[in-house]
């Protein structure tokens, strides 16, 4: 079974490799072994998880990329093939949402500046379908890799308030099945494209949406969520770590163009 699950020496880039959630899985995979390259338009981010990483005698690289500029992702790709080699995984976790691009009583959906939803599409959709041309190559000309997406909740029902955040994590779990179906008819039947789709997590980008920033209580919008979420919680970042390591392993060799959901049941609840 530890040879199903073995991630030993294998080279994984993360996008948005300094937020809360990609960091969690940066440092699981680098405890499995492998070998980590953060990349973040935050350099300093970057460089904390792979210090964290580094300071635990695991191997990692930080570098300041972005994922919306190609350009940029193809420096950083030839600065992680000089230290590193060949690139074996990618998981595309460069995401989020922007407080113009949400709907509020301060402002109506009438009035969302476009400027605002086609930052928050590009940063979501094209953030991620860049970094799989760049990196992708490669695994196309090895004949092998994996790319794994990041969805969210949100494709699978749109939620109230982010119209564009959850159009474009839609368009991830589309491209997901759409690219693992190109890559195995086009290029190689050992590349593999999948997407897990997190529930709710509290990250920095949503803490003070879902809890309160004096009292840590919940907020409307939190409650709502627990009182749809079977488990009755909020996720922790740790706990998509096994999905994760399933998906980049050959335990799951035979699945490609899925979607996951980690969620604590929050999908499977009709709120009845």
């Amino acid at each position: 079974m530890s040879d199903l699950f073995k991630l030993q020496d294998k080279t994984i880039v993360i996008t948005g490799g300094g937020g809360v959630l990609c960091s969690a899985m940066a440092v699981a995979l680098a405890k499995a072994g492998a070998r980590i390259a953060i990349l973040d338009l935050d350099e300093v981010a970057a460089a904390e998880v792979a210090d964290e990483i580094q300071s635990s005698r695991g191997l990692a690289v930080a570098v300041k990329c972005d994922v919306l500029n190609k350009e940029s992702l193809e420096s950083a790709k030839e600065e992680i093939n000089s230290v590193f080699g060949k690139i074996d995984i990618l998981i595309n976790g460069a995401g989020g949402n922007k407080k113009e691009a949400t709907t509020s009583p301060d402002l109506s959906f009438f009035d969302l500046p476009s400027e605002a939803l086609q930052f928050v599409f590009n940063l979501n959709f094209i953030g991620t379908l860049l970094p799989s041309q760049v990196f992708g190559k490669e695994m196309a000309e090895s004949g092998g890799g994996i790319i794994l997406n990041i969805s969210s909740m949100c494709a699978f029902s749109p939620l109230t308030k982010i119209p564009g955040y959850s159009a474009a994590k839609a368009a991830v779990s589309n491209f997901t099945q759409w690219l693992a179906v190109h890559v195995c008819q086009n290029y190689s039947k050992d590349i593999r494209v999948n997407a897990i789709a997190p529930g709710f997590f509290l990250t920095e980008q949503n803490r003070f949406l879902l809890t309160d920033e004096k009292t840590g209580e919940l907020t409307a919008r939190g409650k709502t969520i627990i009182d749809h979420t079977p488990m009755g919680r909020f996720g922790q970042p740790e706990e998509l770590v096994g999905t994760v390591m399933w998906l980049l392993s050959d335990a799951a060799k035979f699945v490609t163009g899925i979607v996951v959901p980690i969620d604590g049941g929050f999908s499977a609840f009709s709120g009845v």
